[in-house]
């Protein structure tokens, strides 16, 4: 079994869901007395939420390579960056460290296709949503269409991820809002749902959704666990 090495704290709830899928999935493949080799580095989403909402991606892009290589050093095989957003620093990443990174976009990606769906709809952060390091890889690499909210939704997508999901607060008003957001994009042509922040399946699941939805937190702890027993 391989070492996993994770980039926690963005936020701290979401890379328990990693650690809890990750040794859960161990778990039932090599049976109850297994749980998963893995490493955590979590850096301090307050400084982090503040460099994004002020720009200042090389500033993130160090904090995540410092990262990547402490998790190295101490015997990581693999790198998962446990955000996201901060896939925006992957490329920079991996060209830091020896040891692969598994992409949280190419793992989502591999999972859409095999469902043979080619139109998505995509909900996370603005920078996820209106930048191209996700949505264009998702295009480039494996000719899936994604569509986004309108920037209205777009901000009220954004504010309940940092306002809400990040400190722990579960609002029904604001799974009200997302149900609408996503019957929205669905009406559009979204044959799935990404729900891409590690934060929003707190409060999006299947149930909530008349289309298939792809958990990237799943996808990427599993696609993880995967990657160590081959």
């Amino acid at each position: 079994m391989k070492t996993i090495g994770l980039i926690g704290g963005m936020t701290w709830r979401s890379t328990v869901e990693y650690y809890r899928v990750i040794n859960e999935t161990v778990d039932k493949r090599l049976g109850s007395s297994h749980s998963a080799r893995c490493l955590i580095y979590s850096v301090e989403f307050g400084e982090v939420n503040k460099l994004q909402h002020q720009g200042r991606w090389l500033e993130l892009d160090d904090i995540m390579i410092d990262a990547a290589v402490r998790l190295e050093k101490a015997g990581a095989e693999l790198i998962l960056i446990c955000a996201n957003t901060m896939h925006k620093s992957a490329d920079r990443v991996q060209a830091a460290v020896k040891i692969p990174l598994l992409h949280i976009a190419d793992e989502t990606a591999a999972t859409i296709k095999s469902e043979n769906l080619n139109k998505v709809g995509l909900l996370g952060t603005k920078f996820t949503m209106e930048e191209d390091f996700y949505k264009g890889r998702l295009k480039d690499k494996f000719d899936i269409e994604v569509l986004i909210p309108d920037k209205q939704d777009r901000q009220i997508v954004h504010d309940v991820i940092y306002d809400e999901l990040g400190a722990g607060v579960i609002n029904d008003d604001s799974r009200q809002l997302y149900i609408k957001i996503i019957k929205l994009l669905t009406e559009r042509g979204a044959e799935g749902i990404v729900l891409g922040c590690t934060e929003i399946p707190l409060l999006i699941s299947r149930n909530n959704c008349p289309v298939p939805v792809f958990d990237t937190t799943l996808i990427h702890a599993e696609a993880a666990v995967n990657f160590a027993l081959a």
